[in-house]
């Protein structure tokens, strides 16, 4: 089988690996092409090194409790490359009027699951507690497909969504809580209402049963978050180094896409034609739309309509004297309703070990997303600028910094916003007309590294079985 693959992120790469796993395995043969328009594989997956300190500029972990990256690791045989995080500083400050409060201890995401805590926080008013506590007595409720926002504003009130529900989402889906599909990316939350009634509830219960759930699933060898000791892009050069040689063509940008003699012929922006049997598209939704206008326009349609948010990060690079703040924790997230420029920080030095060297730290700020993306129409510059100034009032830094690196990902964040779940069968179903092709990436099923592993996993099993 000749199989083209489109797009060297790692939905590509890992769908691409897949297709030469079972070709190996199944003793068939295999001719692989993957183009990328860039002169890099990875998609935002970016690793440096500079005077001593390793910077991530896109992802800088993926979910042990989501199994597909770890399996993916496991079997190209370097799971002991990973390191886990320092969970003595395991916990998260919220920006409150102007100060730094640190979630209470239990808080999983939307909800409060242990009392002594919840009620010592000073991050909620005394009537904001009491309208949390009210979950434990509402009956069920709401849509099928009901908006993150809706949902927390309807179990746990309008404090719960504004200082903690929605700066925590900004942080992982750069998302508008009200247009965000709580079926689409937290499903869990919604059959909790369903099978306890109380969600608070639920999570108690839950915790009861599990009390490693955050150590997850993969067992106590791992904490939630695991990364590579030497940068994410590790994950990409492996997987590109067990491609067969001369598979991966760089800054091949695909242009166009068409039916051909029972297969699929793909041209580049340079000219050059490829011709295969089956065809993986996994680039951006909005880009794979592009690709496929002229030979299916309702998928094309579908695939557009999938919106995306833009965002930028900045690191910075200080001597740890430098900081007054003890940096205990990951980092902090950023209310709307704080009206700051950014959106959260990540003290990477304290969340991986080997991120600075002795003596410094490394910090990362979060800027843009679906509620501030006019944050971005400044220079790096000025991004730069806002970062120090933003530091030096939260965290107290008193210097400028060695350095700062900007890194900026525009179009980068799909948006699951209320229907996408409808959409994304939809499109499947669209795709499913279309012998040999499919589609791989953030934008369907989960946004994750370890969502986009399955997803270019499956595409080449799809294809390949």
């Amino acid at each position: 089988m000749r199989l083209i693959v489109v797009g060297g992120g790692v939905s590509g790469l890992a769908a691409a690996h897949r297709a030469v796993e079972l070709a190996r395995e199944r003793s068939r043969p295999l001719e692989l092409i993957l183009l990328e328009g860039a002169d890099r594989l990875g998609g935002t997956i970016q690793t440096e090194r500079r005077d001593g300190f390793l910077v991530e500029c896109g992802p800088d972990s993926f979910l042990s409790e989501k199994p597909w990256a770890l399996a993916l690791c496991r079997r190209l045989g370097v799971e002991d490359r990973l390191v886990r995080t320092d969970d003595r500083f395991r916990r998260v400050f919220v920006v409150f009027r102007g100060r730094m409060h640190p979630l209470p201890d239990g808080f999983q995401l939307l909800a409060p699951t242990q009392l002594g805590p919840f009620l010592a926080s000073s991050l909620f008013s005394w009537p904001g507690k009491l309208r949390m506590a009210c979950d434990l007595l509402l009956p069920r409720g709401g849509h099928a497909d009901e908006s993150l926002g809706a949902f927390v504003k309807r179990r746990l009130g309008r404090e719960a969504l504004e200082r903690v529900a929605q700066p925590l989402v900004a942080g992982i889906y750069t998302a508008d809580p009200d247009e965000l599909s709580l079926g689409a990316t937290m499903p869990r939350f919604l059959e909790l209402e369903r099978r306890e009634r109380s969600v608070i509830l639920g999570l108690w219960r839950a915790a009861r049963k599990a009390p490693a759930l955050h150590a997850g699933t993969s067992g106590a060898r791992w904490s939630l978050f695991v990364t590579f000791a030497e940068g994410m892009e590790e994950l990409i050069r492996v997987l590109a180094m067990r491609l067969p040689p001369g598979a991966v063509r760089l800054k091949e940008r695909a242009t166009t896409v068409e039916r051909a003699d029972g297969g699929w012929r793909v041209t580049t922006a340079g000219g050059a034609a490829f011709s295969g049997d089956a065809l993986i598209l996994a680039p951006e939704a909005h880009q794979a739309a592009r690709l496929l206008r002229y030979v299916d326009p309702g998928l094309a349609h579908l695939l557009e309509g999938i919106p995306y948010a833009s965002a930028a990060t900045v690191t910075l690079a200080y001597r740890r004297a430098d900081i007054r703040h003890p940096l205990d924790g990951f980092g902090f997230v950023v209310p709307q309703a704080e009206r700051r420029p950014v959106i959260a920080g990540t003290f990477s030095s304290v969340k991986y070990p080997g991120r600075a060297p002795d003596g410094h730290a490394l910090l990362r700020i979060f800027m843009g997303g679906a509620l501030n993306e006019s944050a971005l129409d400044a220079d790096d510059a000025a991004l730069i600028d806002t970062a120090c100034a933003q530091l030096a009032e939260l965290l107290g830094v008193t210097s400028a910094p060695f350095f700062a690196r900007v890194a900026r990902h525009p179009r980068a964040m799909p948006q699951y916003h209320v229907g996408h779940a409808a959409r994304a069968e939809a499109i499947g179903l669209a795709v499913a007309r279309h012998p040999g092709l499919r589609l791989a990436g953030g934008a369907y099923r989960g946004v994750g590294i370890a969502d986009c592993v399955r997803s270019g996993e499956e595409a080449a099993e799809g294809l390949t079985g």
